[in-house]
C-alpha cells in the first residue's frame, strides 16, 4: 500500500539577525501509513516541532525550508514553496493540533464561533447555523459535552480546552493530523483523555493518520505504532514502538529512556539518569555524529564522520556503534 505521507530529505533553517543561520532540520525523511500513529520523540530543541510545522505546511519566516519534498495522499509538494500551496491543503489534507490550547482559542469568542471560522474559511457561503450543527454533531459523535460550544475558553478546564482544539482541528476530516506536543501541559488523566480522543478520531476514520510529537517515550510506547527519535535536527533511530522502547539500538534512545521517571514497579528499581552535557549549538554543529560529545559509547570515528544508517527502512539507527554491533541492544546505564 502506498504511504499516506512520505517526506524526503527535509532541510530547514531559522534565519538569525546576526547569523549564522540555525539548521533546525537536516535531511530528515519519514513515512506515515494509512491508519498509523507515528511518534516523534526527542529533547527540546531537537527539531521535532520545526519538522511538524514544515510537514503541516505552515512554516513561515524566520523558518526557511531549503530542501525536501513530500507526497501526501498522492499529491506532490515542493516543500521549498509552501506559500504557493492552495488553502485547501491546510485543514482538509493536513491539519495541525498545536501545543498550548489556550493560545489557539480566542478568549473573547465562544467555541462555536471558532468552529464556524474554521469551516467557513474553507467552504464559502456556509452559514453559522450549519457550522454550529456540524460542530455539535462532531462533539456528540465523540461523546464530548455539547455545552462546550457555548463556552468561552476560560470556562473550560485545560484538558477540555485541548480536546476542543483537537475536535476543531479535525472538523474537515484531514488525511493527516500533526499533533505537536498536545499533552505537554496536561496532568496524567487529561493526557489519557486526549489520547483516547485521538484514538477515537482515527478509529472512526475522521483522520487518516496521526504524527504525534512529544518528548515522552513512555507515552508513545502505549499509543504510537512506530517511533522516530530525533536528535539535533536528525533522525537517530526509527522502529516499531514496542521494539524500539524494549530493545533500543541507538545510545541516545537509551539515554532518553533512562531519563524518564515512570511509575511502573520495575522501572522504580532503577535510578533515573539525566543525559550529561547539552545538545549542540546548531549554528555550529559538531563534525561526525552530533550525539558523540555526550555518548558513553562514542569512538574516534564518531567524532569525524557522519554515522551510517544501519538496518532496514522500518527499523534503523544512524550510529557507528550499531554498525559494529549489529545484533546488540544498548543496555541501561
Amino acid at each position: 500500500m502506498t504511504a499516506l505521507l512520505r517526506a524526503r530529505d527535509v532541510t530547514a533553517f531559522y534565519s538569525t539577525p546576526a547569523g549564522p543561520d540555525v539548521q533546525a532540520v537536516d535531511r530528515v525523511s519519514l513515512e506515515l501509513d494509512h491508519g498509523e500513529v507515528l511518534g516523534i520523540a526527542g529533547e527540546s530543541g531537537c527539531g521535532k516541532s520545526t519538522l511538524a510545522s514544515v510537514i503541516a505546511t505552515v512554516a513561515r519566516a524566520p523558518l526557511h525550508v531549503v530542501g525536501g519534498e513530500m507526497t501526501l495522499d498522492g499529491d506532490h509538494v515542493d516543500l521549498t514553496r509552501l506559500t504557493a500551496l492552495p488553502r485547501d491543503w491546510r485543514g482538509r489534507l493536513v491539519s495541525l493540533l498545536p501545543q498550548g490550547a489556550m493560545n489557539s482559542l480566542n478568549p473573547t469568542s465562544r467555541v462555536r464561533d471558532l468552529a464556524h471560522h474554521v469551516i467557513a474559511a474553507h467552504e464559502s457561503g456556509v452559514g453559522r447555523d450549519e457550522t454550529h450543527e456540524r460542530a455539535r454533531a462532531r462533539l456528540e459523535q465523540l461523546s464530548l459535552p455539547v455545552r462546550a460550544l457555548d463556552s468561552y475558553p476560560h470556562q473550560l478546564s485545560g484538558g477540555m480546552r485541548q480536546r476542543v482544539v483537537a475536535v476543531i482541528s479535525t472538523l474537515l476530516n484531514p488525511k493527516v493530523l500533526i499533533a505537536d506536543e498536545p499533552t505537554s501541559a496536561l496532568d496524567v488523566s487529561a493526557q489519557r483523555a486526549l489520547v483516547d480522543l485521538l484514538r477515537e478520531l482515527q478509529q472512526q476514520r475522521l483522520v487518516g493518520g496521526i504524527v504525534f510529537i512529544t518528548h515522552d517515550l513512555s507515552l508513545l510506547s502505549t499509543f504510537a505504532d512506530r517511533i522516530a527519535v530525533m536528535y539535533a535536527g536528525r533522525v537517530a533511530e526509527v522502529g516499531p514502538a514496542r521494539e524500539l522502547v524494549g530493545r533500543p539500538r541507538h545510545p541516545y534512545t537509551r539515554a532518553l529512556m533512562d531519563a524518564v521517571l515512570v511509575p511502573e514497579p520495575d522501572a522504580r528499581r532503577r535510578r533515573t539518569e539525566g543525559i550529561p552535557g547539552a545538545p549542540p549549538d546548531l549554528r555550529h554543529p559538531p563534525p561526525g555524529c552530533r550525539f558523540s560529545p555526550r555518548c558513553p559509547l562514542a569512538m574516534e570515528i564518531c567524532r569525524r564522520e557522519d554515522p551510517p544508517e544501519v538496518g532496514s527502512p522500518g527499523r534503523s539507527a544512524a550510529c557507528w556503534w550499531v554498525a559494529e554491533h549489529p545484533q546488540e541492544v544498548v543496555t541501561a546505564g
